[in-house]
């Protein structure tokens, strides 16, 4: 997922003659040094970012940065960190550094406490923050002359030191997000008081803006723990997260954000709209639907298979548990064991004396359904005639996330897939992948997604089958269909699984965050592992290409960013109950009642609430559970052979005859409009 939608400023060309500093360059060009578009680092020829303290040795053009940009904003938040860790050592001095990098839309630094920090703790330490920003402390880049010169100054700072030996050689560290290394030489950042004494500092390569009042806006989060260096075997340490901002405006709207996606998080609102849930008793990431989710998840089902079917797709099923044999063909289980639940042991036999008589085998829970689909193909010969042979399956697979991953639907540990497989032959392989994305993007429209772009996932160099010249051929092939498509393509170097490339569709929401939908996998290696071959025109036996596509990735997922991108308001034809009838009195009943079974002959769900609560307090009810249409009937719609429409905004049409009234509201669902309906909109329906 992504981030809240802010508007971004363009980076500026500027001169910066040899010895003379970044800074003086940008006020120089008369660039703002204060408010949201103020400079604070410049991008130089090789698109490094450098501090305005930065005095190059030969003339060179950069781009100067302003706050209000995405890489502006990444160094905000990493200074933003640094006065964290400065207040967290004056407030708890026992406490050991981490590593404190910028991330999607904030930051965080770990800590090694004596206990957890407590939401008190953490309003203490943004005031010390605050204090400390007003100070006026500058940002100071320092090289340390040698690793030795490192290990003496960090001699308190143990996990500091465990990076200097992994920097000097003596392991390996993904510097992705250590802010504390770089390339060249070890640096440390000194926060320098307004008397020039060093008050703080930090190993790190920066770059930071240059004084604390480049610091407008910024707040703690939350505390989470979080094993050091991602490893479980490693110290728990204390992880503090917050946020930062060019202006007090643009924190306020990141917040608002921030609530206005806790009211639609899925988990809250699967809760209060009785649509899912998540038994202690199963364990975690294994979810139940209840009646009205299940409704929800059979329309998305059931709309799924009819458009599969239109499309030339054949139906099969797979059973959920597999000999260990499958797998170790697959290759799965030497890739990805990792991911999967531990083996069963089963049909083993054993004399009285405890002698094995019949060796028992290893059995899986499946984690994906692709080697099933091989073996469906490879059950019989197969002709070039039937290619592309289109299989899909609604099957439920079981990955061993880890507990500290799980979340909600969106991270679960059994789910069901939308899974196909199509096998087809090389001359085939383009056409289908362009007519695969066209349907793919078609069908993720029809529930309501239309903001794409794509991401092209090339090969991992140290996790890879096959030869590079078939990777090359896939990965141009897919590079070729994905920029047809006319959509933006984005690199994801490294990004694909073991046996070939992938473009992934990535859908933004309601909020604007972005989700990894649909998948597109190219596979020459599964159908050279299972022998799969078809027989070619001319009557020799050659081997089929093999695409993976799943479209929702797992129903479950999709089920929950669809609950966070409507907030629950599903369109009519999602919502478990489509329509309910509120009588304003016990007379108006039996008016509402044939209305109804109208609605019903139309294969609407719908309800009549004819309970004792007096009608606002029914709407009310209703309405917060995000019914589309409410019915109303009273004394003059029943003289008048009409009915009555309220819907969730508050808005409503009266008198709106019975007739028109079915028909409008039938044709409404029937055509799965997304809207959510209201006065105007469904009362165009009704002109």
């Amino acid at each position: 997922m992504s981030v809240s939608p802010l508007q971004t400023q363009q980076e500026s060309r500027v001169k910066v003659p040899a010895g003379t500093t970044a800074g003086d360059a940008v006020q120089q060009a008369g660039l703002p040094s204060k408010g949201p578009e103020a400079v604070v680092v410049v991008r130089d020829a090789e698109g490094a970012l450098r501090d305005l303290s930065w005095a190059p040795e030969a003339d060179v053009e950069v781009e100067a940065v302003p706050a209000n940009t995405e890489a502006g904003r990444s160094v905000i938040r990493h200074s933003t960190a640094h006065v964290l860790a400065q207040a967290v050592q004056q407030l708890f001095p026992e406490a050991k550094l981490g590593i404190g990098p910028p991330v999607t839309d904030g930051f965080y630094y770990d800590f090694d406490v004596e206990r957890p920090f407590t939401p008190e703790d953490l309003r203490a330490l943004e005031k010390r923050m605050k204090q400390l920003v007003k100070s006026g402390q500058k940002f100071s880049r320092r090289e340390l002359g040698s690793v030795q010169q490192a290990r003496e100054e960090l001699a308190d700072e143990p996990y500091k030191l465990e990076l200097i030996d992994l920097k000097s050689g003596a392991g390996e560290v993904d510097t992705s997000e250590v802010m504390e290394l770089g390339d060249g030489e070890l640096t440390v950042y000194d926060n320098v008081d307004r008397h020039g004494q060093t008050v703080w500092g930090d190993l790190c390569r920066g770059p930071h803006v240059p004084h604390t009042r480049f610091l407008p806006a910024f707040t703690l989060t939350r505390v989470a723990a979080a094993y050091w260096r991602g490893d479980q075997n490693n110290r728990q340490l204390q992880r503090i997260y917050g946020t930062a901002w060019e202006s007090k405006e643009a924190l306020d709207a990141h917040l608002e954000w921030l609530a206005e996606a806790e009211r639609r998080d899925h988990r809250k609102l699967g809760a209060e709209l009785d649509l899912f849930s998540f038994p202690e008793e199963l364990g975690s990431g294994l979810p139940v639907f209840h009646p009205k989710g299940g409704v929800i998840r059979r329309e998305m089902e059931d709309y799924a298979r009819r458009r599969h079917e239109q499309a030339g797709y054949q139906f099969v099923n797979s059973p959920h548990i597999t000999k260990s044999a499958l797998f170790e063909t697959s290759g799965h289980l030497g890739w990805y064991a990792d991911g999967m639940f531990p083996p069963m042991h089963l049909d083993e036999e054993r004399d009285a004396d405890g002698t094995v008589r019949k060796p028992g085998q290893d059995y899986y829970l499946k984690p994906m359904n692709c080697p099933f689909h091989n073996l469906i193909y490879r059950s019989r010969g197969r002709s070039y005639r039937e290619l592309p042979l289109r299989l899909f399956e609604f099957g439920s697979v079981y990955r061993y996330e880890k507990s500290g991953v799980v979340h909600g639907l969106t991270r679960v540990r059994g789910m069901t897939q939308d899974d196909a497989h199509i096998y087809c032959t090389p001359e085939q392989l383009r056409t289908e992948l362009k007519s695969l994305l066209h349907f793919v993007l078609d069908l993720l429209r029809d529930y309501g997604l239309d903001d794409f772009y794509l991401e092209l996932s090339t090969k991992d160099e140290q996790k890879y089958v096959g030869s590079d010249e078939l990777w090359e051929e896939a990965t141009e092939t897919l590079r070729v269909v994905a920029e047809e498509s006319g959509l933006e393509l984005v690199p994801d170097p490294g990004g694909a699984a073991f046996y070939g490339p992938k473009i992934s569709v990535q859908a933004k929401d309601a909020l604007g965050r972005t989700w990894q939908m649909s998948t597109i996998q190219l596979d020459y290696h599964m159908p050279e592992r299972f022998d799969l071959e078809y027989t070619a025109a001319d009557g020799s036996k050659r081997r089929p290409v093999k695409i993976h596509r799943a479209l929702f990735g797992s129903i479950e997922r999709f089920f929950g960013v669809l609950t966070e991108h409507y907030a629950g308001a599903f369109p009519a034809w999602l919502s478990p109950v489509q329509a309910v009838g509120i009588p304003i009195a016990d007379d108006h009943v039996p008016h509402l009642e044939e209305v109804f079974d109208r609605l019903r002959a139309k294969g609407l769900r719908v309800e009549i609430d004819a309970g004792d609560e007096r009608m606002q307090k029914k709407i009310r009810n209703h309405t917060t559970q995000k019914v589309p249409f409410l019915v109303l009937a009273g004394g003059k719609d029943v003289e008048a052979g009409a009915v009555s429409f309220r819907f969730r905004d508050g808005s409503q049409l009266n008198g709106v005859p019975v007739e028109r009234a079915v028909e409008a509201l039938g044709h409404w669902v029937e055509r799965r409009e997304n809207a959510s309906p209201t006065a105007e909109n469904f009362g165009a329906e009704l002109a």
